[in-house]
């Protein structure tokens, strides 16, 4: 009944113009941290508490003093609706700055696409997705990704091997997928989002991650990542905001140890 309910008290508070702020930000819970959270997108977040985000979000209830309460939903289409707009959860802990569907906080860290090869193959020292040595290798990327267009720019649309963009991680894991077909032989490389392949690839001895620092034109490789909350709820995003400055290097300690490479805020060096 509750889920029923929530869509009208919304359409209401978009009625009543002025009082709609005040009506979203009462969605807010007191009395737990409410994250909205896809349980099987390892690395980043697991219904077993093991990804990087649940630490992140751990970290942030502790310095709340409130207990740690999930909303469980696959990312993907409905997502930020059936969760965190639905009121059932009030934020998202990794979400790309500049996303209208959600208030960004400030960004707690950024990150790049890069390059995942063999240690011991012949594109192991490749930086550059304009590189010729990449051209007639089988190179893994996910379809519809921002490297994809740097590739097909780069004449490799023939050499280009997509995963699904979109998928319920609880059946399929196209960058997992990828990363074993390095190490196995049956790619060449594969071109892919950094918090994704550098968990997989930290303590695999024959792998590399390199980072993608050099690319020039659009689009870009590299994503400030922030929490997501509301629109409207202004004091729980300067509240998130505090936490953010006041626990950045707890929070780089939890990325870092995770393997989630770490760039400046333009994407041109390795974060110190």
């Amino acid at each position: 009944m509750m889920r029923a309910a929530l869509p009208a008290g919304l359409a209401l508070a978009l009625l009543i113009g002025a009082g709609a702020q005040a009506q979203v930000a009462d969605l807010r819970s007191t009395t737990a941290l409410r994250v909205c959270a896809d349980p099987a997108a390892a690395p980043m977040s697991a219904q077993d508490g093991s990804g990087f985000e649940n630490k992140l979000a751990r970290l942030i209830a502790d310095r709340l003093g409130l207990p740690l309460e999930y909303s469980w939903f696959p990312q993907g289409p409905g997502f930020v609706r059936r969760t965190l707009r639905a009121g059932l959860c009030d934020v998202v802990i990794g979400y790309a700055q500049g996303d209208e569907l959600v208030q960004n906080t400030n960004h707690y860290y950024t990150s790049v696409y890069g390059i995942v090869a063999r240690r011991d193959g012949p594109l192991a020292a490749v930086d550059r997705l304009t590189d010729p040595a990449l051209h007639g290798r089988n190179l893994g990327v996910v379809a519809g990704t921002p490297p994809a267009t740097h590739m097909a720019r780069a004449g490799l649309a023939r050499d280009m091997r997509g995963g699904k963009l979109n998928v319920d991680r609880r059946t399929e894991n196209p960058v997992a997928d990828m990363v074993g077909a390095v190490r196995d032989g049956m790619l060449d490389a594969a071109v892919l989002w950094g918090p994704l392949a550098g968990p997989l690839v930290r303590d695999d001895p024959a792998l590399r991650f390199t980072p993608l620092l050099r690319e020039e034109g659009a689009p870009r490789l590299f994503y400030r990542i922030t929490m997501g909350v509301r629109p409207g709820e202004d004091d729980w995003k300067r509240q998130l905001n505090s936490l953010i400055r006041r626990n950045q290097p707890e929070i780089d300690r939890i990325l870092r140890e995770a393997g989630v490479p770490l760039v400046d805020d333009y994407g041109k060096a390795l974060k110190p």
